[in-house]
């Protein structure tokens, strides 16, 4: 008989052994009997190092080895994930950081910030961008294009907006509109303009432009002509009224030399001189715009008024026709000193402006240090407004001053400058 088959064999219990020795109880867990145990029994596996005899983990011993796990877990995951997201060329690299910046923002509240930033953002952009692009284009552009300093507002609203939305995009987007639109708040000089004149002075005349609303201001234009006493008056709107007030003996004595051309109260239009006057076909437009030439220091001045058309929707190429022909105008001068004064219903952010500008007729504000100071509308000037009412010389000329001045009755304020011409 070999190991195997020695099984011990069983004992007959006394009953009187009973109470004096106790059955052990029953159980993988008692020591007493080597046969009982795993060690005990032939070809019996024993537990794993750490475990006790029962196979069954202690809970401490549980919970660290979960631990470990999950920690092992954890960084196999992380290396995988950085590993897939590691660019494997320049071009991913690139490519991940162009994710990055056009990706929308995350959470409502953002997305709701970033589609508030879009609306002023666009808005400037289209105007800004006609701008740049040298063009008027169509309404609402050209309207606008009259306030591009305030359109840096809502470009930083749009760049505030941005920035609470944490939208990457939004904020580049943002800074390129402001600094375009910054950038085109110089003023303006055209590539035609010469240098200073350097000829002798020879005559210092001053000069007043005025729009007077139908005629509404006539009252004030008669006072301001009183205490300013301008050599030279460029009247627009000039109705019959104004010209029947301008035609009184005593204006007359004071300005003995006019050309007034009357019509509708829109229409009417009038120059007046102390000095002698020829006057000549006016410039063709809907509302008056006379021409004449003043004889001042034994030289012959052509003296135009302007009046197009505002750029009001469905009339745009009206507005551009006409300050086509004052540009015209301005091109056909020759060597004779120049001026054009009036109500131009634009200003130097217009395209149809600037080549009026660019035939080297400077903006005498701009001479004298004053450039887009706001002229219309007078009820939110000077703090808010456009200046489209202009004195223009050519390179005969130079201004030492220029200011505008409050009419009663009227959406426009009045431009006095002193000039000189050099001989």
């Amino acid at each position: 008989m070999d190991s195997r088959d020695a099984v011990a064999e069983p004992q007959p219990i006394d009953q009187g052994d009973t109470a004096a020795d106790p059955v052990p109880p029953k159980g993988p867990t008692s020591p007493a009997d080597p046969a009982e145990t795993p060690a005990g029994r032939p070809g019996a596996r024993l537990p794993p190092t750490g475990l006790p005899a029962t196979g069954r983990p202690e809970p401490q011993q549980l919970a660290t080895d979960q631990l470990a796990t999950d920690q092992l877990a954890s960084n196999q995951l992380a290396t995988d994930q950085l590993a897939s997201e590691r660019p494997r060329s320049r071009w991913q690299r690139c490519a991940r950081g162009a994710r990055a910046v056009v990706r929308a923002p995350r959470g409502r509240a953002r997305r709701v910030l970033a589609c508030c930033a879009v609306l002023p953002l666009a808005l400037v952009s289209l105007v800004a961008g006609h701008r740049a692009a040298d063009a008027d284009g169509f309404t609402p552009v050209p309207q606008l294009l009259a306030f591009l300093p305030w359109l840096l507002v809502p470009a930083a609203l749009g760049l505030l907006l941005a920035v609470l939305a944490r939208w990457t995009l939004g904020c580049a987007w943002a800074l390129a509109v402001l600094a375009t639109t910054g950038w085109y708040l110089q003023p303006y000089e055209g590539p035609g303009a010469g240098g200073e004149p350097s000829g002798p002075v020879l005559a210092r005349p001053r000069m007043l432009t005025a729009n007077l609303e139908y005629g509404q201001a006539t009252e004030g234009l008669l006072a301001t002509l009183r205490r300013e006493r301008p050599d030279l008056v460029a009247v627009q709107e000039c109705d019959r009224r104004c010209a029947a007030a301008l035609s009184t003996p005593a204006l007359r004595a004071a300005y003995p030399y006019r050309n007034i051309v009357t019509g509708q109260p829109a229409e009417g239009s009038a120059l007046l001189s102390v000095y002698p006057l020829r006057n000549e076909k006016g410039v063709p437009a809907a509302l008056a715009m006379p021409t004449s030439r003043a004889k001042i220091a034994d030289r012959w001045v052509r003296v135009q008024v302007a009046h197009p058309m505002p750029p009001l929707p469905g009339e745009l190429d009206v507005w551009r026709t006409e300050l086509g022909r004052l540009r015209t105008y301005a091109e056909r001068r020759g060597d004779a000193p120049t001026l054009i004064a009036g109500d131009f219903n634009a200003s130097q952010d217009h395209a149809a402006f600037r080549r009026l500008l660019d035939t080297g007729m400077r903006d005498s504000t701009r001479l004298a240090g004053v450039s887009r100071t706001p002229s219309w509308p007078s009820l939110t000037t000077p703090l808010f407004g456009t200046q489209i009412d202009h004195v223009l010389v050519s390179d005969a000329w130079t201004a030492h001053d220029a200011r505008f001045i409050d009419l009663a009755d009227t959406d426009h304020r009045a431009l006095l400058v002193d000039l000189e011409l050099h001989g």
